[in-house]
């Protein structure tokens, strides 16, 4: 198991701990459909996954999972208001084109909104930036600037900023320190590595 997929699996853990059994949820940014392929086996839900990728949806549809290749904030405006339990945003908005977009129509079709992320703010990506003036390289950010998808670095001060200026709230959250592992509850703009957030109108 690589560095960054052994650090997933607390996260994924926390996620399914906030899932409701046999209930309606949409993965925005399915990947290759782990996340959803776990909570379908533990949760028994009804998962639908949507993202970009032909070759992760087709992976996908290999777990029994349906997946849709294409534009997530297309896809959402097919469903009525409140029509998932959960939509999951895990790892997602800081590769989308309008993150402010997708969150505000998610929640429209979800009755809840979990947003996880990589938090930009943490100490050993300031410390990287501030000794070399690069883009930080490590397990997460593994590519040079000019390989990397286009992205929306976000730290925790960040999106909690977004969410009182949106109005949104903030039910519950998991703050993670740099190990992905144990919670982080010390100044976690600073060390803080993944934040995960359980949003609402």
């Amino acid at each position: 198991m690589t560095k960054p997929a052994a650090k997933r699996t607390v996260d994924m853990q926390i996620l399914a701990d906030w899932v409701e059994p046999r209930s309606r949820v949409l993965d925005l940014g399915c990947g290759r459909g782990a996340l959803l392929d776990s909570l379908v086996q533990s949760k028994d839900i009804f998962a639908i996954g949507v993202d970009l990728d032909s070759a992760k949806i087709t992976a996908c549809v290999r777990l029994g999972l349906t997946a849709y290749q294409g534009d997530m904030l297309e896809f959402m405006r097919a469903f009525p208001d409140g029509h998932f339990d959960r939509v999951i945003c895990s790892r997602t908005l800081e590769e989308v084109a309008d993150p402010a977009a997708v969150i505000a129509e998610a929640l429209r079709v979800g009755r809840a909104v979990t947003v996880g992320f990589v938090n930009h703010g943490y100490w050993k990506n300031r410390l990287a930036t501030l000794l070399h003036g690069r883009k930080p390289r490590n397990a997460v950010y593994t590519g040079e600037w000019f390989e990397s998808r286009p992205s929306n670095p976000v730290s925790v001060a960040d999106f909690e900023h977004f969410c009182a200026t949106k109005r949104y709230r903030i039910i519950r959250h998991a703050l993670l320190g740099g190990d992905w592992k144990s919670r982080c509850a010390l100044a976690p703009n600073f060390f803080a590595g993944y934040a995960l957030y359980d949003l609402a109108q």
